[in-house]
């Protein structure tokens, strides 16, 4: 399995501190957000990892993270020159996932779990996470039937079907390339993961794992204090990096 760390984008959210770096190469508390997602890959032993980042920051990236060797597997690198949607990443890494299955994480998702079991335990398709949360209608949420199985995702529903909502990890077979590929963008400009994941459920190849620990979208103000100290608090002896 191939890994993919999306760091794209321009984090105009968390400005000033966004104007001269990247957000995934802020401190969360004694290291760079990034060695977060990082962190969830090498556990579940992915050791060819593309990391996509906007073209300002990519010489910042290659000073922190070099080849990969520091840390005990490969890095590529790809320029995603300006943000047109998630499930842009696995058309933009097309060459580096080949015939493989692929884990994307986004730079900016911080998991308690340790998820290496769920990602070795990929048997194709499509593999998605999900985390309660008391504010659903902010997120794409996955709707499940009496036996816990996905029946439908919506993207920031105004009346949620539950609270569970998709976090920012996918696994997903080589069948992915293809399927971003053709995906038409939203009204907004940009295609949508959740239309990504609802091509899988409708063939009934969708999986839905359920995170039980903390999860974090470090992507605000208030919730990258809560990654601070969070990190400090509960992910240092959790981080092999």
């Amino acid at each position: 399995m191939r890994g993919i760390i999306l760091s794209g984008g321009s984090a105009t959210r968390l400005r000033p501190c966004t104007k001269v770096t990247s957000k995934q190469l802020l401190p969360i508390y004694n290291r760079p957000m990034i060695y977060y997602p990082l962190n969830t890959l090498l556990k579940a032993g992915i050791k060819e990892i593309l990391i996509i980042v906007a073209p300002e920051r990519a010489g910042d990236y290659l000073n922190l993270l070099g080849s990969g060797r520091e840390f005990g597997c490969k890095f590529t690198y790809e320029i995603q020159d300006k943000p047109t949607g998630l499930p842009e990443a696995f058309v933009i890494g097309e060459n580096f996932i080949d015939q493989e299955d692929v884990c994307m994480i986004l730079g900016d998702n911080i998991f308690e779990d340790d998820l290496s079991r769920e990602i070795k335990n990929f048997k194709g398709g499509g593999k998605i996470f999900a985390k309660e949360v008391p504010d659903p209608e902010r997120f794409g949420i996955v709707e499940f039937n009496k036996d816990r199985k996905a029946i439908s995702i919506e993207e920031k529903p105004k009346k949620p079907k539950s609270n569970y909502c998709v976090t920012g990890l996918y696994i997903y077979d080589k069948s992915v390339v293809e399927v971003a590929k053709n995906l038409k963008p939203s009204p907004r400009g940009e295609t949508e993961i959740v239309d990504l994941h609802n091509w899988y459920l409708k063939k009934g190849e969708l999986e839905v794992a359920i995170v039980k620990g903390e999860w974090i979208d470090a992507g605000t103000f208030d919730s990258l204090l809560k990654a601070q100290n969070f990190a400090k608090e509960k992910m240092q002896g959790k981080m092999i990096i």
